[in-house]
């Protein structure tokens, strides 16, 4: 199976028919994973779709295949490009990366001068991340619009990320800013990542015990410090 099998598209009106499949595998892939996602209702997807504001992809034989979406927040300044998920019997074909980049362009046509950011776990989803020109940031450079973490409220760690501040949790903040020209240096870093990611588990395992369990003055600047010693 390879990318060449699937349809990778803007989401349209009539796809709304997918959306409660498409829920329902959000959250098993979250629960699988034992991490926790903001809780999107079949309505809310179906209106990404409606709005234009989505991207789903097909097998050729018509089988939904994938699904993404994007969210704007503080007055268009920033975007996210949630809920991505690919069906279980379509990994491990470059779908996940397909649809990102597809998303990605979505996102910058309709909003050509919004940060663009997301908040990951996973290897796989950073490495896409990195490969698009984001870089990992701290949490203060995210939008801080409430309605945007209170998404967090449905996440099993959310209660860290209280216990935080909000300046700081499990998951690894990344940005693409179009306004700066450090996407180079982003793609080189998502070089490293492929090549090296047993060194991105060691750092992971780092930040989870710094992060429930913090050492005096340590904060998330000093993980990015660690994550690109380790990488270097």
């Amino acid at each position: 199976m390879d990318i060449n099998e699937f349809i990778v598209q803007v989401a349209l009106p009539e796809h709304r028919v997918f959306a409660e499949e498409i829920v329902t595998e959000m959250a098993e892939s979250a629960k699988a994973r034992g991490t926790g996602i903001a809780k999107r209702s079949p309505e809310y997807v179906a209106g990404k779709m409606i709005e234009g504001k989505a991207v789903i992809a097909f097998h050729k034989d018509g089988t939904w295949a994938g699904f993404c979406y994007i969210e704007t927040w503080s007055h268009g300044q920033f975007v996210a490009n949630s809920g991505l998920i690919v069906s279980p019997k379509f990994r491990k074909a470059g779908l996940a990366h397909a649809i990102k980049q597809k998303v990605f362009e979505l996102s910058r046509s309709l909003y050509p001068k919004a940060k663009i950011f997301g908040l990951t776990t996973g290897l796989a989803v950073m490495k896409i991340n990195s490969d698009l020109g984001y870089e990992p940031v701290t949490y203060s450079e995210l939008t801080q619009d409430e309605e945007f973490w209170k998404g967090c409220q449905s996440c099993v760690n959310f209660e860290i990320l209280k216990m935080k501040e909000r300046k700081n949790c499990m998951c690894t903040a990344m940005l693409y800013d179009p306004a700066t020209q450090k996407h180079d240096a982003a793609k080189k870093f998502a070089e490293e990542l492929q090549k090296k990611p047993k060194l991105y588990e060691r750092f992971m395992r780092i930040k989870q015990r710094l992060v429930v369990k913090p050492k005096p003055k340590t904060g998330l600047k000093a993980l990015l410090f660690l994550f690109t010693f380790l990488f270097k």
